[in-house]
């Protein structure tokens, strides 16, 4: 058991130290001046993308800039103006009700613990783990999304498939200044690289110590590939 662990953790190192010469700068692609405007658009982020969010938070922010201007907005207006990142009357209830609770009980400002963040509507780990990393610097956890499940289970760093099981297991694995980045970083490289259907394996740093790859990479190309 212990050198099954140790070696799932020399990998996710070894992972990460490719990640990083790969992808060298990661930061948050969501638009935001504030903690409020970040958990704002992490909540749209939901089932949509990043790009399309940083298309609506521009006119969204300039008409209910801060928490009290969110709290106190009509719902309906709210729902037009987020209407295009899909499922937005649940969305613009959540940030409605979080935007209140921040008001009612947290003074205004957004809180900072992981129980009090996920205490709002709308704000589960996932979201919670962004808007401490980015807002506060504090990594509380391991940004679980859709391609970070998927490589993270292609890497052979988690069995489970519930997020917060491969949180749990990833958390074990990686350094904790390195959680929120690992999370980007994956998500860059599910992007152009390892995507669901057609995984690149010909293409990627990683084919030599990916568990999930292509049997048969040329090894003159995985080196050429890796800088080395």
């Amino acid at each position: 058991m212990t050198s099954r662990i140790s070696a799932k953790k020399q990998r996710a190192l070894e992972i990460l130290a490719r990640l990083k010469q790969l992808y060298p700068e990661a930061p948050c692609t969501l638009d935001y001046e504030t903690p409020v405007q970040l958990m704002v658009a992490t909540i749209l982020a939901a089932q949509c993308t990043d790009e399309r969010v940083n298309t609506v938070t521009p006119a969204l922010f300039r008409r209910f800039p801060d928490a009290a201007a969110l709290a106190g907005a009509d719902v309906s207006e709210l729902e037009t103006l987020v209407r295009s990142t899909g499922f937005y009357r649940n969305k613009a209830k959540n940030i409605q009700a979080a935007c209140q609770m921040i008001m009612e009980k947290f003074g205004g400002e957004v809180p900072r613990s992981m129980k009090d963040l996920t205490s709002l509507p709308g704000v589960a780990r996932k979201t919670a783990n962004v808007v401490s990393a980015h807002a506060f610097g504090v990594n509380l956890g391991v940004t679980v999304d859709t391609h970070v499940k998927r490589l993270s289970y292609r890497f052979g760093l988690t069995k489970h498939t519930e997020p917060v099981k491969i949180e749990q297991d990833l958390m074990k694995l990686l350094p904790q200044p390195d959680w929120e980045n690992w999370s980007i970083r994956l998500v860059y490289h599910g992007r152009a690289v390892c995507n669901a259907r057609s995984p690149q394996c010909d293409r990627c740093v990683l084919v030599d110590i990916c568990p999930s790859a292509h049997v048969g990479q040329p090894a003159k190309k995985v080196a050429n590939l890796s800088g080395n």
